[in-house]
């Protein structure tokens, strides 16, 4: 396997990863839906376009089988979006392109990565946690989206929220 920085000729094969993990972020919220290639090849092209660095996981055949994308700002490292099909997940490849965004961040001078998380989403959370990430930055509250399923209570010191 090897990582490395995704290109415009990766996106049939990045937009199906994309499609995947956004049902994957649905379904945290209690919301189906079906895969979108279109929407996620457009995604795709937005990263690009505004030149996030995406780096890749690609396997012995040239499959990709994970992501990471970064997005800089004032030499800020914010991880957008980190994803491994489940099939190939618990074999460290998080791990390798997670290692990707810190080094980009020391070399920024920062010593650390910034990360927009769901408050369910527990496997990155575990992930996150082990890699030494374990203070509460900020909190994003918001009215409910139509038809979503609200289906936990998240607790932050005296105040308690929906998710």
């Amino acid at each position: 396997m090897i990582i490395r920085l995704a290109n415009i000729k990766d996106e049939d094969k990045i937009a199906m990863l994309i499609a995947r993990f956004r049902i994957e972020l649905k379904g945290l919220r209690g919301i189906d839906s079906d895969i979108n290639i279109e929407e996620s090849k457009m995604e795709f092209r937005e990263y690009m376009d505004k030149g996030y660095l995406i780096f890749v996981a690609e396997n012995g055949n040239k499959d990709l089988i994970g992501y990471l994308v970064c997005m800089i700002e004032d030499d800020v490292v914010w991880a957008e979006s980190l994803f491994v099909a489940s099939e190939c997940r618990r074999a460290g490849i998080a791990s390798r392109l997670y290692d990707k965004a810190e080094e980009l961040a020391k070399k920024l001078g920062e010593d650390q990565v910034y990360n927009w998380i769901h408050p369910n989403n527990h496997g990155i959370i575990s992930f996150l946690s082990k890699r030494g990430y374990n203070v509460l930055n900020l909190i994003e509250v918001r009215k409910p989206s139509i038809n979503e399923k609200l289906i936990e209570k998240i607790r932050v010191g005296e105040h308690e929220y929906s998710y």
